[in-house]
């Protein structure tokens, strides 16, 4: 799996890998929820700037990881998002609960 992940303070940027599957979304859960315990994360960046594939096991896990920042008080943004993955987040419905940003918002 290619994802890197960056932190600064409590902001983590997660540039995810080509394709988002069950195997990368089930090894992405784990290094991103101990990630966020370990480094009191409060928002979480996915950076699709290179994914061009992510199948229903990919969108679980970005949803899963709502949930679990909206509890602890967090965000989470999806940035670099081209219009086909653009389209694919809009089907799974995550657009209605996570801003998605063509480019990184300035600031962060």
């Amino acid at each position: 799996m290619d994802s890197v992940f960056t932190i600064a303070g409590t902001i983590m940027r997660i540039h995810l890998p080509a394709e988002i599957d069950h195997h990368v979304s089930e090894q992405l859960c784990g290094q991103i929820d101990r990630l966020v315990q370990r480094k009191h994360i409060r928002c979480i960046l996915f950076d699709f700037a290179d994914t061009t594939f992510m199948d229903s096991a990919g969108a679980g896990m970005l949803i899963g990881r709502y949930k679990t920042m909206r509890f602890m008080g967090g965000n989470v943004m999806a940035v670099n998002v081209s219009r086909r993955m653009e389209r694919v987040l809009a089907l799974a419905g995550i657009d209605k609960i996570m801003d998605i940003y063509e480019t990184v918002p300035l600031g962060l």
